[in-house]
């Protein structure tokens, strides 16, 4: 016997399928929102997986996109970083955090001008962001530029006291223009603060 549906039936079944999609597909939103959780845990592949399936659902979601991003970082892959960096300040041209996530990618490919450009663009837009100044002061470092970088790893400090990588950034830069005690007493505040290495550096410099 051959099942058989009447059209009587039809819109209820209709309905049913609706509700059921409803049930279980999931938003742009939560596919998100797993994808910090994923990132959090240090499962970067299924971190990248979850915003690649939130920006297919919604093609507009900048956030995805800079976190996905971040992601790619995590697994050097700077190049499809920059590129999602990019679509999401193309989506929001105020989006201060991805151009300064944009101009840490853009040092590690050694492009240190592009990555200053871009990390003056997101203090432009908040200045009263730590990161964004320490950005640019280990990229003007790169470019021995000793005194502005120790300015922004200064601005750094004063809006995070306990910024333990800006402390060394700053040590090493006062080391660079001779002025020895005080590189060192960044160097062994960074030290306190968590950043061990900077022992290693007090050990050849200071002592």
């Amino acid at each position: 016997n051959q099942a058989f549906i009447s059209m009587k039936k039809i819109p209820l079944l209709l309905i049913f399928l609706f509700l059921s999609n409803l049930l279980y597909s999931q938003s742009a939103e939560e596919y998100f929102n797993r994808g910090v959780a994923k990132g959090n845990l240090e499962d970067t592949k299924g971190a990248i997986a979850d915003y690649t399936k939130a920006i297919e659902l919604d093609s507009k979601y900048a956030s995805a996109y800079n976190n996905r991003g971040v992601a790619k970082c995590k697994l050097e892959d700077y190049r499809g970083a920059i590129a999602d960096y990019t679509k999401a300040i193309e989506l929001d041209s105020k989006y201060a955090i991805a151009y300064n996530n944009r101009g840490a990618a853009k040092r590690d490919l050694e492009d240190t001008k592009g990555a200053i450009a871009d990390c003056t663009k997101a203090i432009e837009l908040d200045p009263n962001i730590a990161d964004f100044y320490y950005n640019r002061g280990a990229s003007k470092r790169k470019l021995e530029d000793y005194r502005g970088a120790i300015a922004d790893y200064t601005k750094a400090i004063e809006l995070d006291s306990k910024y333990a990588s800006a402390y060394f950034g700053r040590g090493l830069s006062k080391l660079q223009l001779s002025q020895k005690d005080s590189g060192c007493l960044d160097l062994s505040k960074a030290g306190e603060l968590g950043y061990d290495y900077a022992y290693e550096i007090i050990k050849i410099y200071c002592n």
